[in-house]
């Protein structure tokens, strides 16, 4: 029989990576999906020798619409995907009025129509089959905003409104689909290198490994669980904030540390 096949964005470093290791070690191959070919290439070459699986890297810029076109026209092509893992992604610092506006864009694009277009691209086979899951990468800030990452707080706002409304809808259209959205919190990557933050800044108590939050989302995906929030911490934050009376919520995030 032909293996199941998992496409990850995003897969040349830090989470992306670190599921394409683990998916391969559950017998599937893969579909490598980032801009930096060279990495992509070298992983697929990794996951061949230790697991016996083909690994096909798609160099692709996902915030230009033509090849989130080639990307999204690929997925739809392909009977064995079993898996969709959208977690390209990166954070733009500082205020918003003071941002450059092509880089807010582009982040926007990337976290927003990419999802969005793939996403889709991705559910015309699942449902029909009525198999898959759609793991989406969001983040702890789209339930807890903060002050110099606006832009960032919102589009994770709208992809966990988005995942939980698709769980909503599959329900009934295609119940053996599975929709995760994982909303870690600060964690070890290039992700924070690449925006500028300083992470001595965070305190330490924060910080998650990045084998710790696929692991739990691997975890949860067995689980068939929605939302998946990595560390007691985090579950305990994000269940707090988000029960607050708005004035006091934001009171709150006021004082959070800064991504």
């Amino acid at each position: 029989m032909a293996r199941p096949l998992a496409a990850i964005t995003g897969a040349s470093a830090g989470l992306g990576t670190l599921f394409a290791h683990r998916f391969a070690a559950r017998g599937y191959d893969l579909l490598l999906i980032a801009r930096r070919g060279d990495r992509l290439e070298q992983l697929g070459r990794e996951l061949g020798r230790a697991h016996g699986v083909a690994a096909e890297p798609l160099v692709a810029d996902l915030t230009l619409a033509e090849d989130v076109q080639r990307v999204a026209g690929r997925l739809a092509a392909e009977p064995r995907l079993a898996l969709l893992v959208n977690n390209a992604g990166f954070g733009v610092r500082g205020p918003f009025a003071a941002a450059n506006l092509e880089e807010q864009v582009r982040m926007h694009r990337l976290h927003i129509d990419c999802v969005l277009r793939l996403t889709h691209a991705a559910l015309d086979g699942m449902v029909e089959r009525n198999a898959g899951a759609i793991i989406n990468v969001s983040s702890v800030a789209g339930f807890v905003r903060g002050a110099g990452s606006a832009g960032y707080g919102a589009t994770k706002s709208w992809m966990n409104a988005f995942t939980e409304a698709l769980h909503l809808e599959l329900r009934t259209m295609a119940p053996g689909v599975t929709l995760q959205a994982l909303c870690p919190g600060f964690t070890y990557t290039e992700f924070h290198d690449v925006a500028g933050v300083d992470r001595a800044t965070i305190p330490k108590w924060l910080w998650l490994s990045a084998e710790r939050v696929v692991d739990d989302s691997l975890a949860g995906l067995d689980r068939r669980k929605l939302y998946v929030v990595p560390s007691w911490r985090y579950k305990l934050i994000v269940a707090i904030v988000t029960k607050l009376p708005t004035a006091l919520r934001v009171a709150v995030e006021g004082r959070s540390p800064r991504a």
